[in-house]
């Protein structure tokens, strides 16, 4: 009489329990995601049957919570990109160069050190950078330099939020730098390069898919930050060009709204989904760009 492999009969059991436990995990990540997306589109539809789409889109007049109200976006958006174009120059060139200091520059005792050290800045929490724009970046820094700077300003939010996603840039930046091969540095000395050519002509064309993905997921993480434009940039809906100004972002405009005493169901309300579906395209659109750029620049080495 053969013998029965029970041991081998639990292990089969075992992985098709674990299989359907991580099915289940990962339905529940799809359909959480489809659910939030599905009650934006619902909202936003009931938002766009009283506020035609173009006017929404195109429109330079923001004053959601006035009388006679407006439903332009083009400030919300205006301020939203501003903040991001500052703190992307806040951060990149930051966030590069720390993360070409950590890959190539750094030996691994200091690395063990200052990496989890910038990373330390990824878990401050949004409000602390809030009060830091508002109490030490606007009087202290941008003040001597600009007399003119009233007490909020874009300008002073887009360093917070840029000192905010320079752990995210580095971090990605150094990975992909540290996936580069080493035989690729060592061809570079053998021609003779310095290390600071082998690593601006070697190591970072060979990661570029790696460093320009962290940038746009960096820029993404910008736009959809809140406390810190909500504290420091103000919440004046306006098509300026002076970072100097007080603006207000998509988030800002949202939190002003929970905040305050909207009725559930009009028109205000409304708009705060079609603001949020506005807001997930922009950043979905980031992410599939940068998802392209991966696939599209990624070097594969064997």
């Amino acid at each position: 009489m053969p013998a029965i492999d029970l041991g081998g009969r639990r292990r089969d059991v075992g992985e098709r329990v674990i299989g359907i436990v991580l099915f289940v995990c990962a339905a529940i990540s799809v359909l959480t995601t489809v659910g939030i997306v599905f009650v934006l589109i619902e909202q936003a539809v009931e938002f766009f049957l009283q506020v035609p789409v173009a006017d929404f889109l195109f429109g330079s007049t923001w004053s959601a919570l006035f009388n006679n109200p407006q439903f332009g976006v083009l400030p919300l958006v205006s301020g939203t990109l501003w903040i991001t174009l500052i703190a992307l120059v806040v951060s990149l060139p930051l966030g590069l160069l720390s993360a070409i200091y950590l890959s190539e520059y750094a030996d691994q005792r200091v690395r063990d050190v200052l990496k989890p050290a910038l990373e330390l800045l990824a878990g401050v929490p949004t409000i602390v950078y809030g009060f830091f724009a508002v109490t030490f970046i606007r009087p202290d820094i941008l003040r001597p330099i600009f007399p003119s700077i009233g007490p909020f300003s874009a300008l002073s939010a887009g360093i917070a939020v840029g000192i905010l996603i320079i752990p995210l840039v580095a971090s990605l930046s150094e990975d992909a730098m540290r996936a580069v091969p080493r035989a690729l540095r060592e061809g570079g000395y053998a021609m003779g390069a310095t290390k600071h050519e082998v690593s601006w002509q070697v190591v970072v064309p060979a990661a570029f898919s790696g460093i320009v993905a962290s940038f746009i997921l960096a820029g993404s993480r910008a736009i959809g930050e809140t406390m810190i434009v909500a504290l420091a940039a103000g919440s004046r809906p306006q098509l300026v060009t002076n970072p100097l100004e007080p603006m207000q972002t998509m988030t800002g405009f949202i939190v002003q709204v929970f905040s305050g005493d909207v009725p559930y169901g009009s028109l205000p309300y409304l708009s705060l989904f079609a603001v949020g579906l506005l807001l997930f395209a922009i950043t979905l659109m980031l992410n599939l760009i940068s998802q392209w750029v991966v696939s599209k620049f990624r070097e594969v080495y064997e």
